[in-house]
């Protein structure tokens, strides 16, 4: 999605990923096939090149320092990625910034985790590696103690949540911010993955102005230009806290391709390129929802229901050319517009009962 907001603009894209049959592949000028774990493969990827950015934070930090120390513009800057992708340091992050976040403790192993059943019901999350709602349990009581991490990991205090949303920060070089509306996430309980959202979020005047100030704040003390993606609980006595930062376009973004004069994709091209900042107003109210892999189904993909969902008025289907699904797998989203919330969600759950992806 990246790439196709890049077609309005002169520029000469680069990709680094470790499958060449990857949907990215064919949208770019040049496919350069590696590992972005590797130091060499990501330091010989980014040399000679005026700017990067990442797809995903699970990139060699090291070989992307290295780049920026020679010139290189790295959005975000590698430090603000060393900060995020690893949530032991993230949270340490909110801790030393007074950013509101729930109470953690760190543990280093399982038996380090055993000694704070006094703190459950809490959500333990892998330090590092953890991506979609891997890397993630939800520890009630004692008896959950052996699905914990026996490794770096954050227990965190489970919150009782009124709702979950997602706010994304734009910044430039020049530290001026563009904040997008507010989205509202409804996750799937089984995959724990995004069910579907609505956008912009309805809250309180109060409520949406803590959102946009903390989110804000996330960004401003990361002191990195770019785009991120501040997901927060708003909890039952309405105060706001901060869950998780992604450092890059994110899923709860997407509606922004049809819903809003400026896309998070063509944001970010205006910042690693030095435009001004683009207009995040929401054009209408819009729903996402998720194509996710149907369970029982894995090989090549097929689409049931797609020739009625096209069918339908406002609503725009992303495919993301992956030619295999599996259960769970994130194989596109569909985005739709309606001034009216309860047409929105109407649609949202129709659609999620009616495209369904199998083999």
């Amino acid at each position: 999605m990246l790439l196709q907001a890049a077609a309005n603009y002169t520029v000469e894209t680069y990709v680094l990923e470790n499958d060449s049959n990857c949907p990215a592949a064919h949208l770019c000028h040049h496919f350069i096939k590696g590992a972005i774990t590797d130091f060499d493969a990501v330091y010989q990827f980014g040399k000679g090149l005026d700017a990067i950015t990442i797809e995903i934070e699970s990139v060699n930090v090291d070989a992307l320092e290295k780049l920026e120390s020679e010139g290189v513009r790295i959005y975000p800057k590698p430090s603000a990625i060393r900060t995020i992708k690893n949530k032991i340091l993230q949270k340490e992050f909110y801790s030393h910034h007074l950013i509101p976040t729930s109470s953690f403790i760190i543990t280093e192993n399982l038996a380090a985790l055993q000694k704070h059943v006094d703190f459950l019901p809490a959500v333990h999350k892998i330090g590092q590696g953890g991506y979609d709602g891997k890397g993630v349990q939800v520890l009630e009581d004692e008896k959950d103690i052996s699905k914990g991490f026996d490794s770096a990991a954050i227990l965190e205090k489970k919150v009782k949540i009124k709702k979950e949303i997602a706010v994304i920060v734009a910044m430039n070089d020049a530290g001026e911010t563009a904040i997008y509306p507010p989205a509202e996430m409804i996750f799937d309980p089984v995959w724990n993955l995004l069910d579907y959202q609505l956008s912009p979020a309805i809250l309180s005047e109060k409520t949406l102005w803590k959102a946009e100030a903390i989110a804000s704040k996330v960004v401003k003390e990361l002191k990195s230009p770019g785009l991120f993606a501040i997901e927060l609980f708003i909890d039952m006595n309405d105060e706001v806290l901060v869950n998780e930062t992604a450092p890059r376009v994110h899923n709860s973004g997407h509606h922004t391709i049809e819903a809003n004069y400026s896309s998070q994709y063509d944001m970010l091209w205006r910042i690693m390129l030095n435009y001004p900042l683009g207009n995040t107003d929401p054009i209408l109210p819009s729903a996402i929802v998720n194509i996710l892999g149907a369970e029982g189904y894995q090989g090549t993909a097929k689409y049931e229901g797609l020739t009625e969902v096209l069918q339908m008025d406002n609503v725009f289907v992303h495919l993301y050319g992956k030619t295999e699904t599996k259960p769970g797998r994130k194989m596109g989203h569909v985005t739709i517009l309606h001034k009216d919330y309860a047409d929105l969600t109407y649609k949202a759950n129709k659609i999620k009962h009616l495209l369904k992806v199998t083999t």
